[in-house]
């Protein structure tokens, strides 16, 4: 049996977690570099909890700049065990409305501008994304939103693209059609990939904020729209967090699908090909196997 630790990592308009006891910003040193912003800990119900602004607070990164991999290992240092990501997205879907969350399963990922692992030469890993999400973590968030009375689909392919500009009509449509994409947004990815390598949990909530640019009712995204769509998914984010650490609990096994040993065999350099910088690097990552 673990102790949970809940890790929240917000995006655009989830700033906190309302309700948490004895919250304390702490700054967390990675090898990777500082993370987004410091973490704001403390317990819910008690449970352990961290909050990262995925943007940094006053929102300074772009979803190019932000430290995905900084982000995941100070978490993975903390002592988190399960990650919720929560972030803003645009929908492909006519039932996938502005205002309802879909509960993500999938990914396809069009980012280019950002690093992907914490391996590389010196040592090569190749960890299996195939399920890029954690079922029993992502069940838990579904039934948080239904709980408190939130429109939520279970399942759904995100659409990770470099942003910062939205996309175009033609791109729009490609993404929706022929790619059979649900939703599109900037942020989760590397961020799912990292979080395999870190052998943790990993959940993903996107709100949906508006339809992209499809829509023929709707036309092009109109970042008025999304503002105030934004803050209404807000409040309905904070209050799905609220009730994470009562269905998850403070102790868990390990995990019955296997996220939590996603390097298991995945390192593939011989032990005396492999680079000490790097090593001393995934400490908090990797050292479960590399001991």
């Amino acid at each position: 049996m673990t102790d949970t630790m809940i890790a929240v990592i917000g995006g655009s308009g989830i700033y906190d977690i309302d309700g948490l006891a004895d919250a304390t910003w702490q700054t967390v040193e990675t090898p990777w570099g500082d993370p987004s912003d410091q973490i704001l800990t403390g317990t819910l119900d008690g449970i352990k909890m961290a909050f990262l602004p995925r943007h940094g607070r006053g929102h300074v990164h772009s979803p190019t700049t932000v430290p995905y991999r900084a982000n995941i290992d100070s978490l993975k240092r903390l002592g988190v065990t399960d990650v919720i990501s929560i972030s803003a997205c645009g929908s492909f879907r006519d039932e996938m409305a502005p205002g309802d969350f879909v509960i993500i399963d999938q990914f396809i990922d069009r980012t280019f501008a950002r690093e992907k692992s914490f391996f590389g030469t010196g040592c090569v890993a190749h960890v299996s994304v195939a399920h890029p999400t954690c079922p029993r973590l992502s069940e838990a968030c579904h039934t948080a939103a239904k709980d408190a009375g939130i429109t939520v689909h279970m399942g759904g392919t995100y659409l990770a693209m470099e942003g910062p500009q939205f996309s175009t009509l033609a791109e729009s449509k490609m993404y929706r059609t022929s790619w059979g994409a649900d939703v599109i947004g900037m942020t989760n990815m590397p961020e799912a990939k990292l979080a395999r390598e870190a052998e943790l949990c990993y959940a993903s909530v996107a709100m949906i904020t508006d339809y992209d640019s499809w829509h023929p009712d709707h036309g092009e995204v109109d970042v008025t729209e999304i503002i105030k769509t934004l803050m209404g998914n807000s409040d309905k984010g904070r209050d799905l967090v609220k009730r994470l650490p009562t269905l998850l609990g403070a102790e868990r096994d390990d995990c019955p699908h296997g996220c939590d040993k996603a390097l298991e065999f995945a390192i593939m350099t011989a032990p005396e090909k492999r680079d000490p910088t790097l090593l001393a690097k995934l400490d908090a990552v990797a050292g479960r196997v590399l001991d």
